[in-house]
């Protein structure tokens, strides 16, 4: 499998300035690479590291003729023409995984050497301690939720005993009241302030922030709509903004019908509707993973994974910021020899042979990945323990219910005695 499996193609022309031609294919972006493929014999007319892209600009041709340009080190600029859907989205796309390769800290300035064994285990468990630290920033907040939930539970019980004594009032006919005592309207009125109150506080905890992250945004339906944006993952619902910071669409939680992963950069959230069309954003970023990592335990009955995402698990996984290939650590070196005679005296060893003669892992990487894993095991653990007193919570919860439940049925039949 090609490790070259493009996150996003566009239909357009590439001016060959040697011909002084345009010639018509397709423009496509991988993980790393620029590439433009001509249509008619599928050659490889340009092929462009997005490490050595100096600036991408929206120009016009000695023909007034609009177009994109791609300017390489070494000032060589080639020209995109006629693209689509259209210029502008070609343009927000490209410029927002260069510019988050440029700012990636895992970028290596001048020679793209490959990471040692060390430094790709060190990238491996650092993702996974991210996931795992954003898996229980959601358990904590859903502990929060459920805590919530109890203190509701038990004001509702303390309602309900103190409609449990008024009704026996009610019922007893040695005194009967002529009017509306004025301590049971008190009685109300602050019943229904905690009510409020206990509300807002619930929504407020609701509306935290888990993760945010730059993006290209599209509505599903318009046209060449892709612009810069940002997509917020919240404790209770999804927020899709523009560059400017304006809400463009709310999904709350439950509202949310389906989330399709067409590859690790690139999802669609859909909102159906009966009688009206489908409110369906996709939304593209090279941050999509922080996301990912989160919606997958949020909405794991509403996330489906497409073909594509297969295709792009088949091929070693990299990042924008970090050198192709890199990221599969266990592929690599598979199917070397490895084996060094020992005869072999020093000064005849080829650098191929010193370079297989060092340890793969030194000594100060290997620290660093024990206190990682230490720092995993915490984390787990932490989890582990929060999850069990959320599993009693919800017992607890389960019980009160039914009983809060029961009591309420039981008043509501004594007040229709009484009515």
């Amino acid at each position: 499998m090609s490790q070259h499996v493009p996150i996003h193609s566009w239909s357009g022309s590439y001016y060959i300035n040697s011909e002084k031609r345009w010639v018509s294919g397709t423009l496509s972006l991988t993980r790393t690479i620029l590439r433009f493929t001509s249509e008619q014999n599928q050659e490889s007319l340009a092929s462009l590291r997005l490490s050595r892209i100096m600036e991408i600009k929206m120009e016009s041709s000695s023909f007034i003729f609009s177009t994109l340009t791609v300017l390489e080190q070494g000032n060589i600029k080639h020209w995109f023409g006629s693209l689509k859907p259209c210029r502008a989205a070609v343009y927000h796309v490209l410029e927002h995984f260069w510019r988050e390769r440029l700012l990636s800290p895992t970028e290596p300035h001048g020679a793209e050497a490959p990471l040692s064994k060390g430094q790709e285990l060190i990238n491996l468990i650092s993702g996974a301690q991210r996931r795992l630290e954003d898996t229980g920033i959601v358990l904590h907040h859903q502990g929060e939720q459920f805590d919530n939930m109890a203190q509701g539970l038990e004001k509702i019980e303390s309602d309900l005993n103190v409609a449990d004594k008024l009704l026996s009032e009610l019922e007893c006919p040695s005194w009967w009241p002529f009017g509306k005592l004025p301590w049971k309207s008190h009685q109300e009125a602050k019943s229904e302030a905690a009510a409020k109150s206990s509300y807002n506080r619930g929504a407020g905890k609701g509306q935290k922030v888990i993760t945010s992250i730059p993006a290209i945004i599209s509505r599903v339906g318009s046209t060449g709509d892709m612009k810069p944006g940002s997509l917020t993952v919240l404790v209770s619902s999804l927020e899709v903004r523009d560059a400017n910071g304006q809400r463009l669409h709310l999904f709350e939680r439950e509202e949310v019908d389906d989330i399709r992963v067409h590859n690790p950069y690139e999802i669609s959230v859909r909102q159906r509707f009966i009688g009206r069309p489908d409110i369906c954003f996709r939304v593209l970023s090279a941050k999509m993973v922080e996301a990912l990592s989160v919606l997958e335990m949020q909405y794991k009955k509403k996330i489906e994974f497409t073909r594509d995402y297969a295709v792009f698990q088949m091929t070693p996984t990299t990042t924008p910021g970090s050198p192709e290939g890199a990221g599969n650590i266990w592929s690599a070196g598979h199917g070397q020899d490895t084996d060094v005679p020992v005869e072999v005296p020093a000064g005849e060893l080829t650098q191929l042979q010193l370079q297989v003669l060092q340890p793969t892992v030194t000594e100060a990487e290997a620290q660093e990945l024990k206190q990682m894993l230490q720092q995993l095991k915490s984390l787990a653990l932490e989890a582990e323990t929060e999850l069990e007193r959320q599993d009693e919570a919800l017992d607890v919860l389960g019980s009160s219910t039914d009983h809060t439940t029961m009591n309420i049925n039981r008043h509501t039949r004594r007040m229709r005695k009484l009515m």
